[in-house]
């Protein structure tokens, strides 16, 4: 078993406070999809079954889960659910360009090593060259990086790892990453190897914006979120904004989906559907209308030539549409 950690990083202890008065799950009481949908859905995680089928595997197989889809779909909310429910420990590694073994993984405390040798100068009784050597390299000055923190997962402590946009990081990092999705463990030359006493349940997640290696894919499970469909959306909508006005919700989702049929630099994910709502909600909107569209594009496009190309007749067809859309669930 890994020994304890330095809090370092991303490591969240209580995940979301959605649903922290329901009875929490623990790891080995997976016993169905069912199960999975039952209690994703009572988090407001509205899921599909065939996304919730490869959850359970993953729980189930002791295998990492790797997630891929457009930005705002709802892959990182996941691993945000799935500790809530089984009251895990949420230890996120966001992925970057540059990231390396030391962000990630570990590095020595320097400092501390410093401060170590002078004590052991001040010593005069210490003479052994090697025995100053295991003492400076030993598990108290190791600074763990958040892939070494999720091995403590334990029956009594379970932990979910998140690595979220593995995309953004530099091909070469995913090598750091098979010794730990294989086995579960990782080599400290200076102390050895160091085991999980259990598996972390792992949620990897990507944009997509370049290719996984296949070497890494094959240590996962695979599932793709796509853009969701009218009425999917819809009950997610109303799961996340309670307060927003039936109408406007229904025209907020219509809205959307048409919106996803023009060719723009950046679609807007479920993300951007729920803060536009939210947004529309804190302007007392209780039907869209050109003019407070126009007013809040900046909330659901984030690039300034797709809100240029929406302006005017775009946003009043659009409009119109997602009201027919609303009178038609009447």
């Amino acid at each position: 078993m890994a020994s304890s950690s330095t809090e370092y990083g991303k490591a969240e202890n209580n995940a979301t406070e959605a649903g922290s008065n329901s009875q929490h799950i623990s790891v080995k009481e997976w016993h169905s999809i069912d199960q999975v949908v039952s209690e994703l859905s009572a988090r407001n995680y509205v899921i599909e079954r065939s996304l919730a089928t490869a959850v359970f595997l993953a729980l189930k197989l002791q295998k990492p889960l790797l997630l891929e889809g457009e930005a705002g779909v709802g892959k990182t909310e996941i691993a945000k659910v799935l500790a809530d429910t089984m009251a895990a420990r949420l230890i996120r590694l966001q992925c970057y360009e540059g990231l390396d073994v030391s962000s990630a993984v570990y590095e020595w405390n320097y400092a501390r090593q410093m401060l170590q040798i002078r004590l052991m100068e001040a010593d005069s009784t210490n003479n052994s060259q090697g025995g100053e050597t295991q003492e400076l390299f030993g598990p108290e000055f190791l600074i763990k990086r958040p892939l070494l923190q999720a091995l403590e997962s334990s029956n009594e402590n379970p932990t979910v790892l998140l690595i979220d946009e593995l995309d953004r990081a530099d091909e070469e990092f995913e090598a750091f990453l098979l010794e730990v999705l294989s086995d579960f463990q990782v080599t400290v030359p200076e102390i050895g190897t160091i085991r999980a006493e259990r598996p972390p349940v792992v949620i990897i997640t990507s944009n997509r914006t370049r290719e996984i290696h296949d070497a890494l894919k094959r240590r996962c499970l695979y599932h793709w979120i796509d853009y969701p469909s009218l009425e999917k959306e819809y009950k997610i909508l109303l799961a996340k904004v309670p307060e927003a006005p039936e109408n406007l919700a229904q025209q907020v989702v219509g809205f959307i989906q048409e919106l996803r049929k023009i060719e723009l630099y950046k679609l807007p994910g479920v993300a951007e559907t729920i803060d536009w709502a939210e947004a529309l909600v804190a302007l007392d909107q209780r039907d869209l209308d050109e003019k407070v569209v126009e007013e809040t594009l900046g909330v659901i496009l984030k690039y300034q030539e797709d809100v240029e190309k929406l302006k005017g007749d775009k946003v009043r067809s659009l409009v119109t549409r997602a009201k027919q859309h609303a009178q038609n669930r009447k």
